[in-house]
This record gives C-alpha cells, sequence and structure tokens, in this order.
C-alpha cells in the first residue's frame, strides 16, 4: 500500500529518532524551560531574523490555534477567515468552544484578501455583533495555495491600519516556503505578521508547532494560557528536540523541498495524463479529479481521502505529498491512473 493520505502519518525524520535514542536516561527541566527548547528557539530566532520574538512549542495545529486566539481576544472579539480555513472546517469547534466567532469570507483558491476582510468589517458595526479583531489566514492553504509576499504586505498593511492582529498558520509552512512561485522567505514572516507558526508535525517532526509571536504585547502572560489550555507539555524537551534537529544544518526546508519535488512529478504526471485538477495548487497537496468508477480500483494499492463530488459521475480526491514519499510511490501511482 502506497500512502497519499497526508503528510504526517510516517514516525519522524531518521535524524529525530536518533537524537531520540541517545538521551537514555538524561533528566531535563519541565514545562518547555530546558536547554534543548532554548537551542531550539535560538536557531529560530536566528533563521527569521527576530532576535526579540518569543517562541513556544505546543504539541499540534489545533491546540495551538485555539490557545493563540484565546489569548488575545476579549471575549467579546471575533475572527475572520476563509470559509476553508482549517479553524472553519476542520477544528470541531474548538475555536468556537473558546467563546469566539470565526466569520467566514468565501474563496475559490483559500485565500483572504483585504477586500474580502474590509466586508467583514463593514458588515458588523456596533456593539450589538461580535466585534472582528484577528485576522487568521494559512500559507499554504487548505487548498494548498500559496500567499505572495504582495499579497502578505497589503493584508497586513490593513490589519494595522485598521488594529487587527495577523496570525499565519503554519502547519505547512514549509510546502509554501519551497514552492516555486513562493517569494516569501522565513526572516520576512515577522515583519508582515504577528504571531505565526511554524508547523513540524506535517514536515517530518515526530510531533510539534514552533510558535512565533513578534509582537511583544501579545507575548505577555502567554505561558499562562498555554498550562490554562494544557498546552504545557511536561516533557517539553522533546518538542524542543524536534525542532532543535530541523533547524540544524537546514533539514526544515530540505524537508519541504523533498515533498515538494514528488509532488511537482506528480502533477506534472497528472497533467500529462489529462487528468483536471480542481484547484491549481503549487505544494504538496493535490486535488485531481476522477470519475467514480476509479475509485474502488485505486483504493486497493493506494491511501488517499475524499474531497468531494464534483457531478454525479466524478469525485474529487486528495493526494498529499510527504518528506518520506519515494519516487517508487508516485511512479506506480501514475501508471495505475493511466488506465482510468
Amino acid at each position: 500500500m502506497y500512502s497519499f493520505q497526508n503528510d504526517y502519518s510516517e514516525c519522524c525524520h531518521p535524524s529525530i529518532t536518533e537524537r531520540l535514542s541517545l538521551l537514555g536516561n538524561e533528566a531535563f527541566r519541565g514545562y518547555g524551560a530546558d536547554r534543548l527548547c532554548e537551542s531550539a528557539a535560538a536557531k529560530i530566532r536566528r533563521a527569521i531574523a527576530c532576535p526579540e520574538a518569543s517562541i513556544h512549542f505546543l504539541t499540534g495545529g489545533t491546540q495551538t490555534n485555539l490557545t493563540v486566539i484565546a489569548s488575545v481576544l476579549r471575549p467579546f472579539e471575533a475572527v475572520i477567515a476563509a470559509e476553508t480555513g482549517h479553524i472553519n472546517v476542520h477544528e470541531t469547534g474548538a475555536i468556537e468552544g473558546t467563546g469566539h466567532k470565526v466569520l467566514t469570507a468565501a474563496s475559490s483558491d483559500g485565500k483572504l484578501t483585504p477586500e474580502m476582510i474590509l466586508a467583514l468589517l463593514a458588515s458588523h458595526t456596533d456593539e450589538h455583533m461580535v466585534k472582528p479583531r484577528l485576522v487568521y489566514i494559512s500559507d499554504s492553504t487548505e487548498l494548498g495555495t500559496v500567499y505572495t509576499k504582495a499579497e502578505l504586505t497589503a493584508i497586513y498593511a490593513l490589519c494595522r491600519q485598521r488594529e487587527l492582529i495577523l496570525y499565519l498558520d503554519g502547519a505547512r509552512l514549509g510546502a509554501a516556503l519551497c514552492a516555486s512561485c513562493n517569494d516569501l522567505s522565513l526572516s520576512d514572516l515577522p515583519r508582515l505578521c504577528d504571531i505565526f507558526y511554524i508547523g513540524g508535525t506535517k514536515n517530518g517532526a515526530l510531533l510539534g508547532e514552533a510558535l512565533v509571536i513578534s509582537r511583544p504585547e501579545l507575548a505577555e502572560d502567554f505561558r499562562y494560557e498555554m498550562k490554562h489550555r494544557g498546552a504545557m507539555m511536561a516533557k517539553g524537551f522533546l518538542l524542543g528536540l524536534n525542532f532543535d534537529t530541523l533547524f540544524t544544518d537546514g533539514l526544515y526546508l530540505r524537508l519541504a523541498e523533498a515533498a515538494g519535488q514528488q509532488a511537482a512529478r506528480l502533477r506534472q504526471g497528472l497533467m500529462d495524463l489529462g487528468i483536471p485538477l480542481m484547484v491549481d495548487s503549487p505544494t504538496n497537496q493535490l486535488f485531481p479529479v476522477l470519475p467514480n468508477h476509479a475509485l474502488p480500483c485505486l483504493r486497493r494499492d493506494f491511501a488517499f481521502e475524499i474531497w468531494g463530488p464534483v457531478d454525479e459521475e466524478h469525485t474529487c480526491i486528495r493526494l498529499v505529498t510527504s518528506w518520506a514519499t519515494t519516487g517508487e510511490a508516485v511512479d506506480h501511482l501514475l501508471t495505475a491512473l493511466e488506465s482510468f
């Protein structure tokens, strides 16, 4: 069975398991106050060229999103997101569970624009409605698309003008940074958004996300919020080890590049076969549209997700490559698709 189901099913990159095996019975300080977390945070600050950034390590994306949003918003404040945003679709009401409404804008490519944000601001006029306060975006998005530097700059300029907080979900940030069309770098992010996280779970880590808060006033008491939300891991050194390894010798981006290269091969192969794509994704998530009769046959040898019906005879599926996806797996999938 070849898996194209997601980019987090493999355990982790061997460099991480090797370092874990060398720890033995070494004792560390708890709750992220250890030398591995300190080292990882220092490496991330250098990579993002922001020495004053506040760095925190959490276990997963949903936990990070709800902890951040609950920390920076007052009870009557709300979040703006694309309709396809992860916090709106795939987090089981976690944000609403913190007491904050998610206001959504329809977006065919998964991205927000200043115009969409302004429209939602204009429709929330007084104290009888929630007050939009935080803008949530993902890079790459849930549809595999990426923001350009110009797009992110325009959104952040509006956020500063309207006193909004811009938060970037980086669960697949590596995939975005390594996309062929990308013109953003890690060092751009602290000056183009207020808070973002660097996703490890979906880029070779055993677990973990590295949260970066670049506005000092938003970092105040954040560890209290982490503890309150159950997001402060006692064995925090395990998170530190993951990111200390990923940010040694450029491993983080090398793993994302590996996933992107196999996705590019798969994307070109799908195009050569005349298989349409639901969205023009330049990253490691691809959304081909296949005839319904092909799906049971394909499932015998390949794992993938059903994205949704397109019409009575066709369905969109999601194919995802990871750092561990091999050229052999891509070749076998394309050979299987030739018969449909």
